[in-house]
């Protein structure tokens, strides 16, 4: 069996005296694991490092195999990474992020999500775009944020609350009574917000709040997980960036 595409490394680890065993979100075959012969070459070491993106040729016996990876690089952008803590910290929360979902299921938004992402980690984009992507892997995962009209108006305009218990966007008005209860709503998470928002410090700290609520509920802890050590790391790097 044999399939091309291309993926973002989210992961490499050593396998024997020479080769690695490589982790990466592809475009149409989704996380997928192969091993690279003589990865650990220095050939080859600098390709197969985290956030770089990397053409595959996949090759196996059977589809259920490990398999082999052939790889040529793209995008090497690892090496500019490592120069940021947010950056590196920001990969490493990424893969995490990934890995809540199911091993070879294709999921392509996910994979251009991600792969824009890891172009922007050390800028100060950095912290919206993982924002946005919380909510995207829970939608992906089956539970996505109702945030384009009130819960219990129908209204589409003053959007500032969030329901802990639907997920559900609530108006100032509607929500005015129980808002010591309510999540915020950051104006960067609606629909429709523009991709280059620049949420200031606070706003981006309630997205954050709101993501993860929701991912700590519906996705970790139904796994018997606490959220990932590196969400804490990437919080942190971009506390110590925005000061």
């Amino acid at each position: 069996m044999e399939w091309r595409d291309e993926g973002l490394i989210i992961g490499v680890r050593r396998h024997g005296e020479a080769s690695t065993i490589v982790e990466a979100m592809t475009r149409a075959h989704g996380r997928h694991l192969g091993l690279v012969r003589g990865g650990r070459s220095a050939r080859l070491r600098a390709t197969l490092q985290p956030g770089n993106t990397v053409g595959l040729v996949w090759r196996a016996r059977l589809d259920e195999h490990l398999g082999s990876f052939a790889v040529e690089p793209l995008a090497l952008r690892a090496g500019r990474l490592m120069g940021s803590a947010l950056a590196l910290a920001g990969i490493n929360y990424l893969a995490a992020l990934v890995r809540v979902l199911p091993e070879r299921d294709p999921h392509q938004t996910v994979y251009e999500a991600a792969s824009l992402i890891a172009e922007a980690l050390d800028s100060a984009l950095a912290p919206t775009l993982i924002a946005r992507f919380e909510a995207q892997i829970l939608a992906e995962c089956g539970f996505r944020l109702d945030l384009s009209r009130c819960a219990a108006t129908g209204a589409t305009d003053r959007l500032v609350y969030v329901s802990p218990k639907s997920g559900r966007a609530v108006s100032a008005e509607a929500g005015a009574p129980w808002r010591d209860r309510l999540l915020r709503l950051p104006p960067f998470l609606r629909e429709g917000a523009p991709l280059e928002a620049r949420p200031s410090a606070d706003e981006i700290a309630e997205a954050f709040r709101l993501t993860g609520f929701f991912l700590a509920r519906a996705l970790f802890s139904l796994r018997g997980e606490p959220l990932p050590d590196s969400r804490a790391a990437f919080l942190a790097a971009a506390a110590r960036e925005a000061r």
